[in-house]
């Protein structure tokens, strides 16, 4: 298992590990498929976790996006504390970190029975699908991201 590090999380003022530090969630069934041959379930199965986490949780907050606009995923981290196994259920929970002029930061946490199971960092840049460039979020966009930071953070 990893060492616990500084992080942005951390350094955002909330504790990654701490269920009350999430306001998004999202609850998956533990596959089967999602075991390795040491019986536990493997780290890749977290990814997608994160990912069916991320991806509700940006179109709700993106509700009001053009077309044209999205986020692609440019970076995760993922800091692994503690092994599981099927089967179960688990639960992530997810909240913004901060948004930049053209990308957004996320944390999520894996959590079952009150464990955290692993903590996850994600830089998600906007982006334009007509000029397939990185652009800039709009302004109704960017108030509710920043809206959403601001009720996480109080």
């Amino acid at each position: 298992m990893t060492q616990t590090t500084s992080s942005d999380a951390q350094c955002a003022g909330f504790d990654p590990k701490d269920p009350s530090s999430y306001s998004h969630w999202t609850t998956i069934t533990i596959r089967f498929a999602d075991e390795d041959r040491m019986g536990h379930v493997n780290n890749s199965a977290y990814s997608v976790w994160v990912e069916a986490a991320r991806v509700p949780f940006f179109t709700h907050l993106m509700k009001a996006k053009p077309e044209w606009l999205d986020t692609v995923l440019a970076r995760q981290t993922i800091n692994f504390w503690h092994e599981t196994n099927y089967p179960g259920e688990v639960r992530i929970g997810g909240r913004l970190v901060s948004v930049g002029n053209r990308s957004v930061q996320s944390a999520y946490a894996v959590f079952r029975d009150g464990r955290c199971l692993a903590s996850a960092e994600c830089v998600n840049v906007f982006f334009d699908h007509r000029t397939r460039r990185a652009a800039d979020p709009t302004p109704e966009i960017r108030s509710a991201m920043i809206q959403a930071i601001e009720r996480d953070r109080s």
